[in-house]
């Protein structure tokens, strides 16, 4: 066994003894199908602390012939299924963590000559014959050996992106590691050495004049994660017995740590989740992983739309995007739609095709807020204290307040938002809540009620449960304020929050077309 070649199973062992490990083997099941298949080359980008190592590690332990690791699969999903030994340590794997050549690789631009000189040197002590005298490349290694063996390699590679996203502005070095990739894995040529492909990282492949170096390889992101949603990151079932073996309160997890949706599954971030198990304490963990830093400098990007979208988000709103333009880099951004897309890819971001992107939940909303106070937003802390006097208004029941403020915030800072229906009074409605946000969760849209659905529910954080009172708030466009408030009642709204026991305010906020005036109506409700 080596570094690169064959290694042995350590490195998934010790996620094994971790006092959390939740089981993500299945994913071997889907990699076993496809193998030897023109779906075998396989791209899974997701952010950082999704588990992205802990996956290439646990495909090593079980594909390389450097160890034997059937007692350690022996109580995981993988080995109750039937083609479980067929693969189990069969064959050559070579293992490649990017990051970990960087440091080494100076200067940097000698980084793909190291890869294929260290991986070339271990697999002569493999295949001494085959490659005696040789000095070859690793596609031309792997190939003689397939000439003369017939034997084929699985190529896992972890932080495959990491040069797209730190040297971002050396087209030379970028240039050269994807013409490094492209001969490794594109052609007819690779297919014959090549059993499996597993690339891990941040960003999708990087498109090069609108086509993708790679258009080979199967790719899955948190755009489109299609059958690999439940491997991506925890899934609600599984938070939901981490919950009950930590003694957590469900709920309050899920409205700190839910949020991504892929495909039919609502994902956890793994990191976060094991961190509150451990410690108890409902909190971002991100801004311990280093991500932060990246988030700064894009929100400040001079793209018509990019603020006002970014305070939408904050605000609980989802916002359209175009997905489709960027170009898989840190540098090619052409319209606020390009940062957004990258903020989805770097998880700061979930998105939904038929509604767009929003910021997924608690921990992540705390992220933003603290990247948002800074002299360049100089805007939004103005309009943060407009926000916090229209909340103050509504505590006091003082309607007449409230419907001028939402009229003032929508005339002063959401112009941009044309009223035609109650969707766009709706994404000013959570804009002017803004300053809600540091006493309530993200609002609940469209809550399932007694008969129907909810606009907005703001339920308060615990810490301010006994001071303020829940929101329940219903828009009506071109009808009365009165009319929402009694839809409310006859629609048993409430219902939604049965179990909340504090105070709650009705809210109907309605807009008149003809007068272009809003109205406002608030009635505290007795539980």
């Amino acid at each position: 066994m080596g570094r690169f070649v064959n290694p042995d199973n350590k490195a998934f062992q010790v996620a094994l003894n971790s006092e959390i490990y939740v089981d993500k083997t299945g994913l071997i099941e889907y990699t076993n199908r496809v193998m030897d298949t023109k779906q075998a080359l396989i791209c899974n980008s997701r952010p950082r602390r999704f588990g992205k190592s802990t996956t290439a590690d646990m495909l090593t332990a079980y594909y390389s012939r450097g160890c034997d690791s059937e007692k350690m699969f022996t109580q995981t999903d993988i080995s109750k299924t039937e083609d479980f030994k067929k693969h189990l340590n069969k064959y050559d794997v070579i293992r490649l963590d990017i990051q970990w050549f960087i440091t080494p690789s100076k200067p940097i631009n000698t980084i793909v000559q190291r890869i294929e000189e260290s991986v070339v040197k271990e697999l002569k002590e493999y295949y001494p014959k085959e490659l005696e005298n040789q000095n070859v490349s690793l596609a031309e290694g792997l190939s003689t050996i397939n000439e003369v063996t017939g034997r084929k390699f699985v190529v896992i590679i972890d932080e495959w992106d990491v040069l797209i996203r730190e040297e971002a502005e050396d087209i030379k070095i970028q240039k050269d590691y994807i013409d490094f990739l492209r001969t490794l894995f594109k052609g007819s040529y690779p297919t014959e050495f090549l059993h499996l492909v597993y690339m891990t990282g941040i960003l999708p492949i990087k498109r090069v004049k609108t086509q993708s170096a790679l258009n080979n390889f199967e790719e899955f992101t948190m755009l489109e994660a299609d059958m690999l949603s439940s491997y991506i990151g925890f899934t609600e079932e599984e938070v939901k017995k981490l919950c009950i073996r930590y003694n957590r309160d469900f709920e309050e997890v899920k409205r700190w740590y839910n949020g991504y949706v892929l495909g039919e599954y609502q994902v956890y971030n793994p990191k976060a989740v094991v961190s509150l198990m451990e410690r108890g304490v409902f909190r971002s963990y991100w801004s311990k992983t280093g991500t932060y830093q990246s988030i700064v400098p894009l929100i400040n990007m001079d793209f018509d739309g990019l603020k006002t979208a970014i305070i939408q988000m904050i605000s609980g709103d989802y916002v359209e995007v175009d997905v489709n333009s960027f170009q898989n880099d840190m540098v090619s951004f052409q319209c606020k739609d390009d940062v957004i897309t990258l903020l989805i890819h770097l998880g700061y971001l979930a998105y939904e095709q038929e509604r767009g992107a929003f910021i997924p939940n608690e921990e992540i909303r705390q992220e933003f807020l603290v990247a948002t106070r800074k002299q360049t937003w100089n805007e939004f802390l103005t309009f943060q204290k407009q926000s916090k006097e229209l909340l103050e208004a509504t505590l006091d029941m003082d309607e007449k307040t409230v419907a001028e403020g939402i009229e003032k915030i929508h005339t002063q800072f959401a112009s941009t938002i044309q009223y035609n229906d109650e969707n766009s009074l709706s994404s000013v409605l959570t804009i002017a809540y803004l300053s809600a946000m540091q006493y309530y969760f993200i609002p609940i849209r469209e809550m399932p009620t007694g008969r129907g659905f909810a606009d907005y529910i703001f339920l308060p954080k615990l810490e301010y449960k006994e001071e303020i009172p829940a929101l329940l708030v219903e828009l009506k466009w071109n009808k009365k304020a009165t009319t929402a408030i009694q839809q409310i009642k006859d629609k048993q709204y409430v219902q939604a929050i049965a179990s909340y026991t504090g105070n709650i305010l009705l809210v109907g906020i309605s807009y008149d077309k003809k007068t272009k005036e809003h109205e406002c109506k608030i009635e505290e409700y007795n539980i």
